[in-house]
């Protein structure tokens, strides 16, 4: 029995050992740890339980029957972050470059099949040269069962994506349909096709960094949700976040201990509105000053600016936040924003995450790029996933909310179950100026007259109330008492039904 046990004992130690010291000592030189310490410092101590230590790949071509490292460069299994299950896999670059076999995907399919089964998120650390080419197409038939399990459980549990490494060519594909991708600095990147094929096939030179690195796909694609400088912050902002999310979408959110005073007044609010209209101010205070202890993960926090979203907690519950940024293009919706915010919108609506949104939207930026660029169809998305969603929506209007701007940001018409505006609200067609032209063009020469009838409009329109006659606003309410009211009407939503017609699934515009 002995001998047994030793062995055991041995063959563990190998598979841990994953390529080889030298191939360790060359991952740590770049910085990057391997895919074991990752696991360690994403979960709990001691809670990982590994499955299929001990599989190998069979492939026999091109000398490969003489490598048959134990874990097949995966290691797979689940755990706990901060006592609640997840399924994980990181991909060990010390093994054939981390790259995907017919078995490393059988491994990944496992642990997804299970987190399905068992209502629990799945987390991926990628750190993989791609497809191993040895295998051939068993090689892209394993991607392929891998992305089957991404769209089967998109909108029942969480999926989260972090690249580590290299993710190339069809790897992409997978963290693609994931929930959430994040990066890490410097020794991450994403692209379909590499720097070395772009320049034989469009003479582009462009480096690795410039092509797939964290800064173009947090900017500029927006293909990433976030990026960090290193694995180790990488990893504890995992921990963070997944302590925001459902298990499921049947689980309900999180509910943590607060010490924060629901009822708490923040004063400072009555005068976060400039006195004039034109001048910006930071949405970012009001988020923080209406959240459980000022606590709040944003989500694409480096892609248009001009929308905030992101998770905070009300009396320890996970609510998703979206806000007009008035510090950028005054606000505007357009395109990016429109796209970050809807899918925003529907990943809280599949995970019954309520909905909190904070309205400063002048409306839609106006020229030849947004039009071209599809504007309509992109703006539509946001209605669309607005308009779908079932879950509470409490709205908040704190100054402008224009044009067909104001219908999209979660008005009453499309389901909102608490609309408030503060006294600073103007709810209206347009600005003052711009009606007032249209209104009165015969007079516009006269100066004094166009002041007059724009003050007039202003008067009429530029406030809450006339909103608010009509019922399409259920209270003005004092700024300083913002996190009070919020907090009190998501209480009284907690027990909400409401649900959609049968459909096999709908047909957003894409």
């Amino acid at each position: 029995m002995k001998d047994i046990l030793r062995e055991l004992e041995e063959r563990r130690a190998g598979a841990r050992l994953g390529g080889g010291e030298r191939r360790i000592e060359a991952q740590h030189a770049k910085g990057k740890l391997t895919a074991r310490e990752r696991l360690e410092l994403l979960l709990d101590e001691g809670s990982f339980e590994e499955f299929d230590m001990f599989v190998t790949h069979r492939a026999t071509d091109f000398g490969m029957a003489a490598q048959r490292p134990a874990g097949d460069g995966v290691v797979t299994g689940w755990g706990t972050i901060n006592g609640r299950m997840v399924y994980v896999f990181s991909q060990d670059f010390t093994v054939f470059g981390g790259s995907l076999s017919e078995t490393h995907a059988q491994k990944i399919c496992k642990i997804m099949d299970m987190a399905m089964q068992n209502g629990a998120p799945v987390i991926g650390l990628n750190d993989s040269g791609g497809a191993r080419i040895q295998e051939g197409v068993a090689s892209l038939a394993g991607y392929a069962e891998v992305f089957q399990r991404n769209i089967m459980a998109s909108g029942v549990v969480p999926q989260i994506s972090v690249i580590m490494g290299p993710c190339a060519g069809g790897a992409v594909y997978s963290p693609a349909m994931t929930d959430f991708i994040f990066m890490v600095r410097d020794t991450s990147y994403m692209f379909v096709t590499g720097p070395d094929v772009v320049k034989t096939v469009t003479n582009e030179v462009v480096t690795a960094e410039e092509l797939g690195g964290a800064t173009t796909h947090t900017r500029k694609s927006s293909v990433a949700d976030g990026a960090f400088e290193n694995d180790i912050e990488a990893l504890t902002e995992i921990r963070r976040l997944v302590d925001f999310l459902p298990q499921n979408n049947r689980g309900g959110v999180p509910v943590r201990p607060f010490f924060d005073d629901p009822a708490r007044v923040e004063m400072s609010l009555d005068t976060l509105v400039p006195a004039n209209a034109n001048a910006p101010y930071d949405m970012k205070e009001l988020i923080a000053k209406t959240a459980d202890e000022g606590d709040f993960y944003e989500i694409q926090a480096d892609f248009a600016k001009n929308i905030v979203t992101g998770f905070i907690r009300l009396e320890g519950r996970t609510v998703g936040v979206v806000a007009n940024q008035p510090m950028v293009l005054a606000g505007c919706l357009d395109i990016d924003s429109s796209r970050k915010a809807a899918r925003f919108v529907r990943f809280c609506d599949a995970f019954e995450i309520p909905i909190l949104t904070f309205v400063d939207v002048p409306g839609f930026l106006p020229g030849t790029g947004q039009e071209l660029g599809g504007v309509i169809k992109h703006g539509a998305k946001l209605l669309f996933a607005y308009g779908e969603a079932t879950v509470p929506k409490v709205t908040v209007i704190t100054r402008k909310a224009y044009g067909g701007a104001y219908d999209v940001m979660a008005s009453k018409h499309l389901r909102g179950d608490f609309n408030y505006a503060w006294p600073s609200a103007e709810i209206a067609v347009m600005g003052a100026k711009g009606a007032t032209e249209i209104l009165y063009r015969s007079e516009l020469s006269d100066t004094e007259k166009i002041a007059e009838r724009t003050a007039e409009y202003e008067a009429n329109f530029a406030n809450p109330f006339k909103a608010a006659e009509r019922g399409f606003i259920d209270e003005v309410i004092m700024p300083h008492s913002t996190r009070r009211r919020v907090c009190r009407a998501f209480a009284s939503l907690r027990n909400k039904r409401l649900s959609n017609p049968w459909k096999k699934h709908d047909n957003i515009p894409l």
